[in-house]
C-alpha cells in the first residue's frame, strides 16, 4: 500500500516517535530519503507523550497518541524476557509499541513501521538477539524497519521494494551518541528529550516502590500505580498510606482518592494529607493502619509529633469518627 500523491507514489513510515534523540533522527532520515513520516507514541502510568509531542511539533509530524495501559501493566507484570537493571521490561515493552503500531500501520495509511533502536546501543534491550526478539514477537517481520543501523542489519521488505535506498540508510552501533548528537547538529535538529529522560521504571528509587506494590497487591491497576508515584508511602499490614509532601501532592491526593479510601488531616493547622487504601478495596483500613497514619501526620507536620484521632480530621468533613 502506497499513498498517491499529487508527484507520484510516497512511502509513507509510521515512526514511534518517543521523542528521544534516536527516534527524531529515526524520522528525519526517513524524510531525507522521500518518505512521508506520521509518528506514533504511547502513553502508560510510567511514561507520557509530552517529549514526542513538542518534537512532533518542531518537525511538523503528524502525531498519534495511543494509551496502552493495560496491556502494558501485564507486561510489566509477567515479562517474557525479564527486566532491565531495575523495573524495566524493555524488550518486552518495545515489542509490545511495535505490535501496536502494526495494528495501526493500515488504518494510518502506513506502507511501515520504523524505530530509532541502534545496534548495541543498551547491551540488554537493543543487541542482535533482542532486536531479532523485537521483530518476531510483534509479528512486524521484514515491515519493521531501523533506519539508524539498517545497513547492519537484514534487508527489510522498504528496501527490496524501494520505498527506501539502502545505501541511503545508516550503519550506527555502539552505546556512544557522538554520531547522532553530530547528525542533529548537521540537521538542525534541537527539540529532543535527553537519554536519562523517559521511563518511571528505570528510576531506582520509583522501581522499589513499584516492586513492593507488586509483592503485596498482585492485582494492582492504574490507580494504584498513579498514588505510589507520591508523596511518601507507607505499607501497614494491607492498608497502603501515601502523605503527600507539598499542597500540590496533597490536591492530587484527593483527586485519585476512591470512595473505599479513607483521607485524613490535622484538624487545627495546615500539614500533610494521609490517604489509606486498604486491599482488597472496599474494606476498613483498620485501627493500626489509622494509628500509624496519626503518628506519620505528627511526625511530618508542623506539631512533629503523633496525632490523638481527635486530633484528625477526614478531609472535607467535620469529625473521623464515622469512618472507624
Amino acid at each position: 500500500m502506497v499513498r498517491e500523491a499529487h508527484n507520484g507514489p510516497i512511502p509513507r513510515a509510521l515512526v514511534l516517535l518517543s521523542g528521544g534523540l534516536d527516534s527524531v533522527l529515526a524520522a528525519e532520515l526517513l524524510r531525507r530519503c522521500g518518505v512521508e513520516v506520521e509518528g506514533i507514541c504511547f502513553v502508560t502510568p510510567f511514561f507520557g507523550s509530552e517529549a514526542a509531542e513538542k518534537a512532533a511539533s518542531a518537525m511538523g509530524i503528524n502525531l498519534h497518541v495511543v494509551d496502552i495501559t493495560e496491556p502494558h501493566l501485564e507486561v510489566v507484570r509477567r515479562p517474557r524476557f525479564g527486566y532491565g537493571r531495575y523495573l524495566n521490561p524493555c524488550i518486552d515493552c518495545h515489542a509490545l509499541m511495535v505490535k501496536v503500531a502494526m495494528e495501526r500501520r493500515e488504518e494510518y495509511g502506513a506502507d511501515f513501521v520504523a524505530t530509532g533502536e541502534v545496534l548495541g546501543e543498551r547491551p540488554k534491550s537493543q543487541n542482535r538477539q533482542a532486536l531479532d526478539l523485537v521483530t518476531r514477537f510483534s509479528g512486524a517481520g521484514d515491515l519493521l524497519l531501523r533506519p539508524l543501523s539498517a545497513r547492519l542489519l537484514p534487508e527489510t521488505r522498504p528496501e527490496r521494494e524501494g520505498w527506501v535506498k539502502r545505501e541511503d540508510l545508516l550503519d550506527i552501533s555502539g552505546r556512544s551518541r557522538k554520531r547522532q548528537l553530530m547528525l542533529a547538529r548537521e540537521w538542525g535538529l534541537r527539540e529532543y528529550q535527553t537519554p536519562a529522560g523517559g521511563c518511571l521504571l528505570t528510576d531506582p528509587g520509583f522501581s522499589e516502590r513499584m516492586r513492593e506494590l507488586m509483592d503485596r497487591v498482585p492485582d494492582f491497576d492504574r490507580l494504584d500505580v498513579e498514588l505510589i508515584k507520591l508523596g511518601r508511602q507507607f505499607f501497614v499490614g494491607d492498608t497502603l498510606i501515601v502523605l503527600g509532601r507539598r499542597h500540590e501532592e496533597n490536591l492530587r491526593l484527593r483527586e485519585l482518592a476512591l470512595p473505599t479510601d479513607l483521607l485524613v488531616r490535622e484538624r487545627e493547622r495546615p500539614g500533610p494529607t494521609a490517604l489509606l487504601r486498604r486491599f482488597p478495596r472496599g474494606t476498613d483500613p483498620g485501627e493500626e493502619a489509622l494509628a500509624e497514619a496519626a503518628r506519620l501526620l505528627g511526625r511530618y507536620g508542623k506539631g512533629k509529633k503523633p496525632l490523638s484521632k481527635d486530633e484528625m480530621i477526614r478531609v472535607g468533613e467535620d469529625r473521623l469518627d464515622n469512618y472507624i
